[in-house]
């Protein structure tokens, strides 16, 4: 199997994966903004924020533009440690969990390991 053939199947799964997350973050984000805002409205828009940036990267990745992949790669990957980080030193701002709070925890660390495992492929690609 040849190195490009390879590429993008790993591709693929990554694409597939963001798409997932884009649909079901953005689902989850709706419901909770249009039914619950008053709960934890700071949690639910950062699980919107998070699900407009999986819709981006699922397109930048799908569409081959990895230089708006990287940067929305980086901006994710900033995104969850830093709400991660504050969702364990001052949890009182997190009356319910977002998508990138505790690293992500609520998803298995998906979102942890989404974009480093993304940000690698896009430069394996970039090559």
């Amino acid at each position: 199997m040849t190195e490009k053939v390879k590429s993008r199947g790993v591709g693929t799964v990554v694409i597939a994966i963001y798409g997932v997350f884009a649909l079901s973050a953005s689902v989850r984000a709706s419901y909770q903004l249009l039914r619950k805002y008053e709960e934890a409205p700071l949690a639910y828009w950062l699980s919107l924020l998070a699900a407009v940036v999986y819709i981006v990267a699922t397109f930048a990745l799908a569409k081959r533009k990895y230089d708006l992949a990287n940067k929305t790669l980086m901006f994710e990957l900033a995104g969850v440690l830093i709400i991660g980080t504050l969702s364990l030193t001052v949890p009182s701002l997190f009356d319910h969990p977002s998508v990138w709070s505790y690293y992500g925890m609520g998803y298995g660390f998906i979102p942890l390991l989404l974009p480093i495992f993304g940000l690698w492929w896009v430069r394996r690609v970039k090559r």
